[in-house]
């Protein structure tokens, strides 16, 4: 079967850039699972942050914002509701980081209590608050990326391992065995996730340096009702998190530990420690764990992620090392991917598409 494109990996990144670009190629999604989104797609905290991740990343996720909110605006259901993040901190603390953050603004120790009355006044001095910030329904964005793709005529394949790819000997694409089927490609994208480097070198390519490092999330219930519209709160080192889930809370350690690519595990100590630092700074009273999960969040040395042609390979796209910044910037990087891919890149993405490549400096 032959495809202009051939996408490796069904998470976010493989099934938003099959949204953009199904209407304008051919589209095939191989995935490895037997379900979408099985990895760290489906293993998120949900939130979308202007105030997060570098300058590329605070673009993208602005961008992808206005995007998000307009496709939300087909839907039955707002895919964005508000969920503003509290960063607490010294007086000191908090003043650097509205300083070097426009997004952030400051808030006297009263003001923050009021926001958040459930916090314990003796832990902090004041907070920087992101007024911005979202929570996602990942799911129906997920959801709405795959039947938009499917509908522009898209082909998704599950429980389609890639076992094998041979690249035409002239440099015009590749010939993939994806499970029990196989497909040419005139152009083939690695959106395969913590398995990039692996799907790289299957492809001929030199790895670009992603390392997998897990995070971890758990639902916990209290003893004092949680306030479902409550903001999501961390401390100014950004060593954990907690936010409203319905009538429970949502915790994480914020650990990032180097893993293997698979099926992440949680470490049970991790989510104890945890409890007793909210319990530290909150009087919520966490009695016990609804359930918790292990998502990878992959990134090179620079922790910006790696989209473009690569340096050698003819015709082999790189859309990984999203690092826990994918659900938030999906829909632009998607957009931004599928005009480098298209060749209609606009000018004034030159810089920010350099700034994502795999030729930029330092990988590998």
């Amino acid at each position: 079967m032959d495809y202009d494109g051939l996408i490796i990996g069904g998470g976010i990144a493989g099934l938003s850039l099959a949204w953009r670009l199904g209407p304008q190629l051919s589209v095939v999604v191989v995935e490895t699972e037997p379900s979408l989104a099985f990895h760290s797609s489906s293993r998120s905290a949900r939130q979308m942050q202007p105030s997060y991740g570098p300058a590329p990343i605070q673009e993208l996720t602005m961008r992808s914002r206005l995007m998000v909110e307009q496709i939300s605006a087909e839907l039955a259901a707002p895919i964005l509701v508000p969920r503003p993040l509290l960063t607490l901190g010294t007086r000191t603390e908090v003043a650097a980081l509205v300083d070097a953050n426009d997004h952030l603004e400051a808030l006297s120790h009263a003001e923050t209590l009021e926001r958040s009355p459930d916090l314990r006044a003796g832990v902090f001095e004041a907070a920087a608050l992101d007024s911005t910030a979202l929570e996602v329904d990942v799911p129906a964005l997920i959801e709405f990326y795959r039947s938009q793709a499917v509908a522009a005529g898209t082909l998704v394949r599950t429980d389609s391992p890639v076992v094998s790819t041979v690249q035409n000997t002239n440099g015009t694409g590749f010939a993939v065995t994806a499970g029990d089927h196989s497909f040419t490609a005139g152009v083939v994208v690695n959106a395969a996730g913590a398995w990039a480097d692996t799907v790289a070198q299957l492809c001929g390519a030199r790895p670009c340096g992603l390392v997998p490092h897990r995070r971890s999330v758990a639902i916990v219930s209290t003893e004092h009702p949680v306030n479902a519209a409550g903001p999501m709160v961390e401390p100014a080192d950004e060593s954990y998190y907690y936010r409203p889930e319905g009538a429970h809370l949502l915790i994480s350690p914020c650990e990032s530990v180097p893993a293997e690519p698979g099926h992440a595990q949680v470490v049970d100590a991790d989510i104890r420690e945890l409890i007793s630092r909210i319990d530290a700074v909150t009087t919520l009273g966490i009695t016990g764990v609804e359930r918790a999960w292990t998502g990878l969040r992959t990134h090179p040395a620079d922790g910006l992620p790696v989209v473009g042609h690569d340096a050698d390979v003819p015709n082999f796209f790189w859309l990984a090392g999203q690092g826990g910044y994918g659900i938030q910037t999906s829909a632009a990087m998607a957009t931004l991917a599928a005009a480098l891919i298209t060749g209609t890149l606009e000018d004034d993405d030159d810089e920010l598409a350099a700034a994502l490549s795999p030729r930029r400096a330092g990988l590998g």
